[in-house]
């Protein structure tokens, strides 16, 4: 299976990715921000960082990026895409996933674990996980307070695009296990077609067992188990 990993100026978090594909045996590609050409591959990964600086917005400037309109192409034909991150903020700039990433409520950094409860146990990037499994993943960002009007919210629920929210360590959903201030918790979501899929938590640096924190494994056997 080969899976390529878009680099735009300012990714940080490509190579963390790569890493934890390489766990997994997939033949990975490294796609440049400039580049016209997917190179056949079966899933493409977007990943964390601050593509452009975050100038504007985070994702704002990245998702005019040459490449994007390859991904585009790719994501209306049905083929599976997932951004993490900034990779998240750039989907929904590219109007791929609905809502947009807007700043912490606390209007800072904030870089630690999380706990988020799987809601759709029925996607490509849940197939291997129980629904209301709790996962313990990082985060990292300034700018992952996800919003959505009501109206596409209700949308997003009828569809079951909710895959993630964000718990405590028993499961509750309260406003205090909330990181960032997310409408209704939400710390992932998927397409209406559910093969485009974005969360703010990084999986990629939750699957090494010297991290002492290996719960991100299960989303990228789900992928693998999904794909074969």
């Amino acid at each position: 299976m080969k899976a390529g990993v878009v680099i735009f100026p300012g990714s940080n978090c490509d190579y963390d990715i790569i890493s934890a594909l390489k766990i997994f045996d997939f033949d990975i590609k490294i796609l440049w921000h400039k580049d016209k050409n997917l190179k056949n591959c079966d899933i493409i990964f977007l990943p964390g960082g601050f593509s452009y600086g975050d100038y504007l917005r985070g994702g704002a400037i990245a998702r005019f990026s040459p490449i994007m309109e390859e991904i585009i192409n790719f994501a209306n034909k049905g083929k599976p895409v997932i951004g993490i991150c900034n990779g998240f903020q750039i989907l929904c700039e590219a109007n791929l996933l609905p809502g947009t990433l807007l700043v912490n409520n606390n209007s800072r950094f904030i870089c630690k674990n999380v706990y988020i409860k799987v809601i759709n146990n029925n996607t490509l990037i849940t197939k291997k996980i129980h629904e209301n499994m709790i996962l313990k993943i990082p985060i990292a960002h300034s700018q992952g307070k996800y919003f959505v009007d009501s109206s596409t919210l209700s949308e997003m629920y009828k569809n079951e695009q909710v895959i993630f929210k964000y718990c405590d360590n028993f499961g509750n959903i309260t406003e205090n296990s909330n990181p960032n201030g997310s409408i209704d918790n939400i710390a992932g979501i998927c397409n209406k077609e559910k093969n485009v899929f974005g969360m703010m938590p990084h999986p990629e640096r939750a699957v090494f067992d010297f991290l002492f924190n290996t719960d991100g494994k299960l989303i990228f056997e789900s992928i693998i188990f999904y794909l074969k």
